[in-house]
């Protein structure tokens, strides 16, 4: 955000994230209300929340700077783009699980449960927004922490075996790993209190130590960077800090894992972006190192991909992959990657999410996600496998769809860096997403073999309200391809937010 920002005390900031807490306090509590209503409930305060980050976008395109609470909270470009994406996803998440919940949820241990649900789903969507809009370096560890402990309980919701070992394995590593978040903060807290610099302001907001980093001692920082990358690394799927997330995506119930994959793992890339960023000036080579270590993500993600049976699985692999990707962009500090790396998060929350979204409509009509338990789906569920395609295409950076764009983007900050091994490995990396999104949708839709499950002769498109986000969600994959302009303004405003290293 430019010096001459406007800074507006709005009570925006505090409503955006509280209105989901609140209202998950009240879903949870009222045990003995209607499904229908605690799922209505959900969607509304969506809703209201993604029209609130459109506000917010529309405020910082006008210059402006929103803070509340003195700013404790505190809302610029970036921030705002965040809040849009994640009410966004989690409103189109929250009306596809009203049917899905309908009928996964309604029987065994979990029925009884629902209230539970729909408010750990809202108190999960309401952290990671606390975290966006937080500028108190220690608050944006207990916001990260916060959305483990909720969405720990909605990987493990279904409690059996398999979901409550992923649950187990989420919590532990999670936990473990975010701790070195915690002693980053405090360690990035310490070093601009020590700087004498601040003149008396809080050096617990991030917005005052971003302008005396630079004065922070060099082991200091060092010290501080490491923690800060293996805290947040962890939460965001980055390798090798991986191993928690292919299962707690594969056991979740579905519209979680369009969480976990849309938008959690991005709402951690951001904290490590707004965090690690502001040593970018003072120490340029930590740009290489994040180079090196996306594009190890994103070669080892889709290796690993190429071998799963389970769709769940396959889809969890691949966002490991893809936030290679954007910890390449981002990690160059330069305005190209930074604007690149922040449009593929834009991009990857959507297809990733309608992806997820394929995978939970063919188990629904199915009863499996094992790849060789399906084949030619294509006629029975037509709407499903165009999406699939949509997000398959867009995901693998074919034209003219956003993925494309994205990656065309980070490829050519990679080659203006200098770094063409980086490019090189990021386009062969986007060679074989193509070859195993393909290869799968091939085998699930196309191929024409019987269906193992006992429920194939009755098979039928998903209904309304689980193809409609499905369907919205590949409109925009479209529409970002066609016209890559449309999010520019806020894109831009973001990526300058971040970029300290030139355009």
């Amino acid at each position: 955000m430019s010096a001459e920002a406007l800074t507006e005390t709005s009570v925006l900031p505090a409503a955006v994230f509280l209105l989901p807490v609140v209202v998950g306090a009240i879903v949870i509590s009222a045990t003995r209300s209607s499904r229908a209503l605690q799922q209505w409930l959900s969607v509304v305060t969506m809703a209201v929340v993604t029209g609130l980050g459109a506000w917010m976008v529309y405020r910082t395109l006008h210059n402006v700077v929103l803070t509340a609470w003195h700013s404790e909270l505190r809302v610029d470009a970036l921030s705002a783009l965040m809040v849009v994406i994640i009410g966004a996803v989690g409103l189109l998440a929250s009306v596809y699980s009203v049917r899905y919940v309908d009928a996964h949820i309604t029987r065994g241990p979990a029925a009884a449960r629902t209230s539970t649900f729909y408010g750990l789903l809202l108190w999960f969507l309401g952290t990671m927004l606390w975290g966006c809009i937080t500028n108190n370096v220690i608050m944006l560890y207990v916001a990260i922490e916060a959305t483990t402990l909720t969405s720990g309980l909605l990987v493990a919701f279904y409690w059996d075996r398999r979901a409550l070992e992923a649950g187990y394995k989420y919590l532990m590593l999670l936990t473990i790993g975010i701790t070195f978040a915690l002693f980053g903060c405090v360690l990035l807290y310490a070093g601009a209190a020590g700087t004498n610099k601040l003149g008396g302001e809080s050096a617990l907001l991030i917005s005052n130590i971003r302008r005396v980093a630079q004065f922070i001692p060099s082991r200091t920082a060092a010290i501080t960077i490491a923690f800060l990358v293996i805290g947040f690394g962890t939460k965001a799927g980055i390798a090798p800090f991986h191993p928690w997330l292919p299962d707690a995506h594969a056991e979740a119930p579905t519209p979680i894992s369009v969480l976990l994959s849309g938008v959690m793992i991005k709402m951690s890339v951001y904290a490590l972006a707004r965090t690690v960023s502001i040593f970018y000036p003072a120490w340029p080579q930590v740009t290489v190192f994040l180079v090196a270590l996306g594009t190890f993500t994103m070669l080892l993600g889709i290796i690993l991909a190429l071998e799963q049976n389970d769709l769940k699985r396959l889809l969890a692999y691949s966002s490991v992959s893809q936030m290679g990707y954007i910890l390449a962009g981002i990690g160059l500090g330069t305005y190209l990657g930074c604007y690149g790396g922040l449009y593929h998060l834009l991009n990857h929350a959507l297809y990733k999410s309608l992806l997820f979204m394929c995978v939970g409509a063919v188990m629904y009509a199915t009863g499996t996600r094992r790849i060789s338990e399906l084949g030619g789906l294509k006629s029975q569920m037509p709407v499903t496998s165009a999406c699939y395609f949509m997000g398959a295409f867009a995901l693998a950076g074919f034209p003219p769809l956003n993925g494309f764009w994205s990656k065309l983007t980070i490829y050519l900050a990679l080659a203006r860096a200098g770094l063409w091994w980086a490019a090189g490995i990021a386009i062969v990396t986007s060679v074989l997403t193509m070859v195993v999104m393909i290869r799968t949708g091939y085998k699930v839709f196309w191929e024409n073999r019987p269906l193992t499950n006992a429920t194939a002769p009755d098979l039928k498109e998903v209904p309304a309200l689980m193809f409609v986000p499905m369907t919205v969600l590949a409109g925009l994959c479209a529409l970002l391809g066609i016209w890559p302009q449309l999010p520019y303004p806020l894109l831009d405003r973001a990526a300058g937010v971040l970029a300290t290293l030139g355009r």
